[in-house]
């Protein structure tokens, strides 16, 4: 019975390598390049409105985040449930510092 528990323990393990391997990281690094030639080709055409260009960039970034989380820190994957509301949580008191702060200051 100990080698059969052993067997499917080897087998998750494999299924798990298999998943994870190189393949899903190299689509990561690809898509994060991607995103960081858009921001950079943006930037560099100095003929676009400004207002467009941050509107690009603070899209590129966010996109960047999401691609970071789900590729390089395995957000993506099982049991990453309480570290994802964390980081939403910490998210929203920041927000919310940053609007009063500024209500603070311009009223």
């Amino acid at each position: 019975m100990s080698s059969n528990h052993n067997h499917s323990a080897s087998g998750e393990e494999t299924k798990r390598h298999k998943v994870e391997g190189p393949q899903k990281h190299i689509v990561g690094f690809v898509m994060s390049l991607a995103l960081t030639i858009i921001a950079f080709a943006a930037v560099s055409a100095g003929e676009i409105n400004p207002t467009f260009t941050y509107i690009i960039l603070v899209a590129m970034a966010v996109v960047q985040v999401f691609i970071q989380m789900a590729f390089w820190m395995h957000m993506k994957d099982r049991g990453h449930t309480f570290p994802i509301i964390a980081i939403f949580a910490g998210v929203f008191v920041v927000f919310t510092m940053v609007i009063m702060a500024l209500y603070w200051v311009w009223w």
